[in-house]
Formats: structure tokens, sequence, C-alpha cells
């Protein structure tokens, strides 16, 4: 027995796989809208920034760059992306394939977790940070005890830096993993 063929029952119009097209003036006037938005809100700062940042030559950027706290702070950004980034990439990795390859009690807990520096002011989370492991902080007494620095130091600043950037990783590779499925697994 042959399927019956199936009708769409929606209404059928010749201009619906064309392309929707505008009058000239309509388009010019879009046109002549996103490129003064563009120029006003885009170049025109950035030229700003530029003519300011170049204002003293050249010479103020090489002499910036042989000062020794511009040279340690190049330094502390580096060392601080060289932790970052692979502690980023391990518990980013390995909470997406938690969430994204299996089903377990506190899954959406552990969602919601995952996005919460989306929703918590920066203020909040070092509040946050100076309450755990400031000197008066729940820790504090017992790092103090033991010698550890974190608060104002490499750990205090890898620590912030891993709690603001970990969503991004995480919340990319999720819907990755969960589109790639579990068949090559299997």
């Amino acid at each position: 027995m042959a399927d019956p063929e199936i009708k769409s029952y929606a209404p059928h119009h010749e201009s619906q796989s064309a392309a929707v097209t505008e009058s000239r003036p309509a388009k010019a006037v879009l046109m002549i809208v996103t490129f003064a938005f563009l120029g006003i809100f885009l170049l025109l700062p950035l030229i700003v920034v530029f003519n300011e940042a170049f204002a003293k030559g050249l010479g103020a950027y090489t002499e910036a760059l042989t000062n020794p706290d511009t040279r340690s702070a190049i330094h502390l950004t580096l060392l601080v992306a060289a932790i970052s980034v692979p502690l980023n990439i391990v518990f980013g990795v390995s909470a997406a394939w938690a969430i994204a390859k299996f089903e377990f009690k506190g899954k959406a807990f552990l969602t919601t977790l995952i996005d919460l520096p989306f929703s918590v002011s920066p203020v909040i989370s070092g509040l946050v940070y100076v309450l755990l492991f400031g000197a008066q902080g729940l820790l504090g007494a017992w790092l103090k005890a033991h010698g550890i620095v974190i608060l104002f130091a490499v750990p205090g600043i890898v620590l912030a830096t891993i709690f603001v950037t970990f969503p991004f990783v995480a919340r990319e590779l999720i819907p990755l993993m969960q589109e790639q499925g579990n068949g090559d697994e299997e």
C-alpha cells in the first residue's frame, strides 16, 4: 500500500521563497542609519581613544614598558592566565561532560551553580572571598596559622579569575556535548 500524499494546508504564496525586498529609499535610510550608528558609537570613540593614547607619542609606550611596575603587571597577568586557563578547561570540560552525558540527582543544582557568576555582582563575590579568606573570615585564622596567603595575592587573583570565567567554558561546551550525543561512546 502506497503512502498517501501528505498535503500542506498552509497557504502558499509565490513570495514565500523570495527574499524580502525593500524599496530603494527604505534601503538608503536603513543604510544611513546603520552607518551613522556605527560611526557615532564605534568609530568616533575609537578615534578619540587612539588620539589620546598616542598624544605623547610612541616614546611614552616604550618608557612605560621599561617601568618595573608595568613589567610586574604584565608578568602577573600572564601568570594568572597560565594558571586559570588550564584549570578552567579541566573544570569546564568536567562540568559540561557531567551535565550533558549523565542523569543524576543535583544536575539542576550544578547547572545553577555554573550560572551563579553571571548573576552575582563582582562586588558581592569579592566580599564573599574576604569573608572566607580574610583575617577575620571563616578560614582566616587557620590560613594565618599555616602561613597561607590567599587574599591580595596570586591565589586570590586566580580564584577570582576562575570564578568569573569558568561559566563561559562550561556554557560553551554543554550544548556542543548534548548535540554530540552518546552514540560515539557506545
